[in-house]
């Protein structure tokens, strides 16, 4: 059985990465603030659960006690 803090954490960061991504290259194809956040929301509804539930767990990432980086 998977660890819930594990499986928490590898959401969150698809969440993230999905979303960061859905922005980017909303941005790139020139919308506004708006639309790009817009497509990053989409970009996370459209996530596919099941592969993340069916991937491996890193072994471990270290985690900054700072906070994100982009604060």
């Amino acid at each position: 059985m998977t660890d819930p803090m594990q499986l928490a954490d590898r959401v969150r960061n698809a969440c993230v990465a999905a979303a960061l991504d859905g922005y980017e290259r909303a941005q790139i194809a020139g919308l506004c603030q708006e639309g790009a956040w817009e497509c990053a929301v989409d970009a996370m509804r459209m996530l596919e659960l099941r592969t993340i539930l069916q991937e491996e767990p890193p072994r471990s990432q270290p985690h900054s006690p700072h906070g994100p980086a982009s604060a």
